[in-house]
């Protein structure tokens, strides 16, 4: 396509698939997309691994990653360097009320073994530890969330010709991360998984294209959050996007990570079914809504933490609920949840990631087609 994006980053279609799972990124980048490999759920030493992996199966097409760099930490944690401390700085309320919620449900107290280890986590610190292997392999994009961009990202990655993206969820924001020099301005609205704002992306799409043009920037965007089609990929850029940028469409692919039962929930899933909340990682994140949620939501709970101390709750207890749910227990698969959107809606089988995207291409294609043929009548 004669499109900005694929110029920058070389792939044919401008359908970007961020995704924990390296399978899917080898797929959707051979299939002519753009996996972006989201590092925040791995340690340095594992992202390297993935990374070493990806370059050894991808032939040679063009991959991204994206990692979490937070631009404001918590007061309250922001004296803790390492996960033992912060770990001893969950109070006992905290750790009786996690405890007392899985017990209900029939699950299985969390062990050691399902700790997070240290050099893992969504720090500052940890970020630009990814980043360093990140710039170690030859990706074509590199993108950052949960604020501006480090500026040592950014000048390091445009002296290896790397363009540097960064979501963001307003306008306000659009207009920082293109003065601080990123290259490619993701607009994620409300209905997406994950760490999201709260405007609607049908709204935050042109409001952002048209404030970057008004400022005079030539920064190309993406369209992000809800987007699980390729007619809905093709709405948002007749509305200025250059592309689409997704993520819950491929938790449903036999590649992804997530495992068959949340694969079974998510078809199952009415797009009412997430909840936008901190109950997994201390920021508004959205979710597939369960009995985890509304009790840390409830009146009887001790108060979701600041990141990352929540991460430190939630990720060992979500080992523990999939590692039940997997052996049978009903209560645990009541319980099983992870980062999905209200697109979740649209999901109605799981296919391959390669079917997704040609899948995406079809449906782009006809709507694309069908809007020229209204203008022509």
């Amino acid at each position: 396509m004669n499109n900005a994006v694929c110029r920058m980053v070389g792939c044919e279609f401008p359908l970007f698939a961020f995704s924990h799972c390296r399978d899917v990124v080898v797929a959707v980048s051979k299939a002519g997309g753009f996996g972006v490999l989201g590092a925040a759920a791995f340690s340095p030493e594992e992202f390297e691994r993935e990374l070493a992996w990806i370059d050894a199966h991808i032939d040679g097409a063009p991959y991204g990653v994206d990692v979490l760099v937070p631009e404001t930490v918590d007061p309250r944690v922001i004296e803790l360097s390492t996960n033992a401390a912060r770990s001893a700085a969950i109070s006992p309320e905290h750790k009786a009320f996690t405890k007392s919620l899985l017990d209900s449900y029939g699950v299985p107290p969390v062990g050691e073994d399902m700790a997070v280890p240290e050099g893992a986590g969504i720090t500052p610190e940890i970020g630009i530890a990814l980043m360093e292997v990140a710039f170690r392999h030859p990706i074509r994009m590199i993108a950052n969330a949960l604020g501006i961009a480090p500026p040592r990202m950014i000048e390091e990655a445009h002296k290896r010709g790397i363009p540097v993206g960064a979501l963001v969820g307003a306008k306000e924001h659009a207009l920082r991360q293109a003065a601080a020099g990123v290259d490619i301005i993701v607009a994620q609205g409300g209905e997406a998984g994950g760490h999201c704002g709260e405007v609607a992306t049908i709204v935050l799409v042109p409001e952002v294209v048209r404030a970057l043009k008004q400022a005079g920037y030539e920064t190309p965007v993406l369209a992000a959050g809800g987007i699980m089609t390729g007619s809905q990929m093709a709405g948002m850029m007749a509305m200025g996007a250059q592309g689409a940028w997704c993520g819950s469409v491929w938790l449903a692919t036999t590649e992804a990570e997530t495992s068959e039962t949340f694969r079974d929930k998510m078809v199952a899933a009415r797009s009412r079914d997430t909840i936008r909340s901190k109950a997994r990682t201390g920021k508004p994140a959205r979710q597939l809504k369960t009995g985890w949620h509304e009790a840390w939501e409830g009146p009887d709970s001790p108060g979701t933490l600041p990141m990352p101390l929540m991460g430190l709750v939630s990720e060992p207890s979500f080992r523990q609920i999939e590692k039940a749910a997997a052996g049978g227990n009903q209560g645990a698969r009541e319980l099983v949840s992870y980062f999905v959107g209200q697109g979740v809606g649209l999901v109605e089988q799981v296919r391959s990631a390669r079917a997704v995207v040609q899948d995406f291409r079809e449906e782009f294609a006809e709507a694309a087609g069908g809007l020229l043929a209204m203008i022509g009548d």
